[in-house]
């Protein structure tokens, strides 16, 4: 009781305003994830007029067997690198987010790195005045830059600003802030609000208005107490931070904290990205780390993140834009759902079940695909296999690999495996928008036939290599990594002498 009552007092109005106005670069990096979604035929259109390809080769061209309409091969590229581009971006600016964050301190690196947002919403706006598929991927690319800096800005501010007792569940706030801002953008991508023939870059140009208010909320939000501590010295400034933060209480455990921190990071040497890949001793907790994020994007999540007013076209859905709102809808629920289950369930567990419900969600969408001029009923088959595909995702692969590398590496190596696994997600995130709708107009209904296969491999590879990770310390994580080695040198060991003795 007296535990409860001392976490209730530390929930303070201006740690809500704080961690909600950091919440809001969340809400933008889901709002441009979700939003070029809705109005994708419209864009098209207006992509063909700018490069002046005939309309009949874009749109409503039905000589085909099945009676779709086909896209200008030139259309098709243009329109996958709008999608795409802003994962390049968010690749590349993934590697800054701690040089800035140091640099510049929490705040003003957010606020500086929001003029990226209004930049890239500005091109993306003003697109029907010049060559608007060269404005869009422009305006694309840029937002991506700062989704890329704002993806690891948001986490770190609140983790640093949060109490420890509530730390957890003040962190799963940005992930909600990330799918709440799809399902935002697919509601205002409505033909009938914003998604129309002449509203769409309004649409797009919104994508600059979180940041804007953002920026505004900064000026009264406080530094992080710990960059104020750890990076800067000035322990009375964070003790000033703390009570603001934490209302009238005694900041010394909270300041002793932080002087243990920064003794361990002043006495753990930094690990270079090179040192991280040449080391076996980070090869086993690497090769997991890796293999989790591209689980999570090669899962084919994006693909009906990006794509899946089309996907519900082709399943025969009569409106596939309210059937997209519904997975958005499904999306925001479960991430909240999963805040509960994370903490009350293993890490592994909760992966092996996310995974293996999406394989057999993604062979049941195929199947389904391929029936669908068959059997009517079968769109209402795939509609509700899409469903429990996102539910199953926001189960363990959605939420699980943004945390669990830090719980895989201590304070040394850590900096550098965050770097390397924010940059593969954001390498599988382009190669999924780059390439899916070619992938799909190659396959047809078979296209998620291949993310039920690869499904398959990362369900065996989380049965067999990852580890359990909940209630565990660094050092008892460590430990179990070198007992897997030692079993498998012991299991090469065994099959050489076997050899031997049979020669």
């Amino acid at each position: 009781m007296d535990r409860k009552t001392q976490e209730q007092k530390n929930l303070t109005g201006t740690l809500i305003f704080a961690v909600f106005t950091a919440v809001l670069g969340s809400l933008q990096y889901g709002y441009g994830i979700g939003v070029i979604n809705a109005p994708q035929k419209i864009i098209e259109q207006h992509y063909a007029r700018v490069l002046e390809l005939p309309m009949d080769e874009v749109t409503f061209k039905s000589g085909n067997e099945t009676g779709e309409s086909t896209v200008h091969p030139t259309v098709t590229m243009y329109w996958s690198l709008s999608v795409s581009v802003f994962s390049l971006g968010g690749l590349v600016s993934s590697f800054f987010v701690g040089w800035i964050a140091d640099r510049l301190g929490r705040i003003k690196a957010m606020m500086v790195v929001n003029s990226l947002a209004v930049i890239g919403a500005l091109l993306m706006g003003l697109a029907p005045l010049g060559q608007a598929h060269a404005l869009v991927i422009a305006g694309r690319l840029i937002t991506g830059l700062y989704c890329g800096l704002s993806s690891g800005l948001v986490p770190i501010y609140i983790g640093e600003i949060s109490p420890t007792a509530l730390r957890g569940a003040l962190g799963t706030l940005h992930q909600l802030g990330i799918v709440t801002g799809i399902l935002i953008s697919q509601i205002v991508g409505l033909d009938f609000i914003l998604g129309s023939k002449d509203l769409w870059p309004v649409l797009l140009g919104l994508s600059g208005v979180p940041a804007v208010i953002q920026t505004i909320c900064l000026f009264f939000c406080p530094e992080s107490p710990r960059y104020a501590y750890i990076k800067l010295g000035r322990e009375e400034i964070a003790k000033r931070i703390l009570k603001k933060l934490r209302g009238e209480y005694d900041p010394t455990k909270d300041i002793e904290e932080m002087k243990r921190e920064k003794e361990e990071a002043a006495s753990e040497k930094k690990v270079s990205i090179l040192q991280l890949f040449k080391s076996p001793n980070y090869r086993q907790p690497l090769l997991v780390s890796l293999v989790l994020h591209m689980s999570q994007q090669f899962s084919g999540i994006n693909g009906i993140f990006y794509y899946s007013t089309s996907i519900f076209t082709k399943s025969g859905i009569s409106q596939p834009v309210y059937a997209t709102i519904g997975v958005g809808a499904v999306n925001t629920i479960f991430t909240i759902v999963s805040v509960f289950l994370v903490e009350r369930a293993g890490r592994r567990s909760l992966y092996l079940i996310g995974l293996a419900g999406m394989c057999i969600c993604a062979v049941i969408m195929t199947i389904a695909l391929a029936l669908l001029h068959n059997h009517a009923w079968m769109s209402y088959l795939c509609m509700v296999a899409i469903f429990l595909f996102v539910i199953f995702f926001e189960v363990g692969p959605g939420p699980i690999p943004w945390f669990i590398v830090a719980e895989l590496f201590s304070q040394g190596p850590r900096p550098a495996a965050m770097a390397v696994s924010g940059f593969c997600n954001w390498t599988c995130n382009f190669i999924i928008g780059m390439c899916f709708q070619y992938i799909a107009e190659a396959c047809g209904p078979y296209v998620f036939i291949i993310f039920a296969i690869l499904l398959f491999g990362f369900t065996v590879f989380t049965y067999f290599k990852v580890p359990e990770t909940k209630g565990k310390s660094f050092e008892e994580i460590s430990a179990e990594f070198r007992k897997k080695k030692l079993k498998g040198l012991k299991a090469t060991e065994m099959e050489y002498l076997g050899s031997s003795s049979e020669a």
